[in-house]
């Protein structure tokens, strides 16, 4: 009988850990970047945490900064960069603003800024616009 219990025990902990497993945030992330997908994955209840994008098999990292609005307190600032700046080859501005877009949507009151060297794609083209 204890030994029944010991097994049923042992089942519904491995269930726990695929499930636990197959749901996990982290694990789709890498997922996205290896299959060169679009993930956002953030904890938007915590201002303290940062956020990351992958995109195109590009890793991002985002800082958000808590700050006021106009009648709340929100995220009112968020700098922006890529883990190894090699991946950028290929993506244009119009990917960048896609992912400003995307930040926009979870973060609305906040101002985006791109560290270098994507800040300087930004900039030379709305200079020239």
């Amino acid at each position: 009988m204890i030994f029944r219990l010991i097994l049923i025990a042992v089942l519904i902990y491995a269930m726990y850990r695929v499930l636990k497993y197959l749901f996990d945030s982290k694990r789709k992330l890498d997922e996205a970047i290896e299959k060169e997908t679009y993930y956002f994955y953030d904890d938007s209840k915590n201002a303290r945490k940062n956020f990351f994008i992958a995109y195109r098999g590009a890793l991002f990292e985002g800082e958000k900064y808590l700050g006021t609005t106009t009648d709340a307190f929100d995220v009112v600032s968020i700098f922006v960069w890529i883990h190894d700046s090699v991946k950028l080859q290929g993506l244009t501005r119009e990917d960048f603003l896609f992912l400003e877009n995307e930040i926009r949507m979870s973060y609305p009151n906040a101002e985006i800024n791109w560290k270098n060297p994507i800040e300087d794609l930004m900039r030379v083209k709305d200079e020239s616009v």
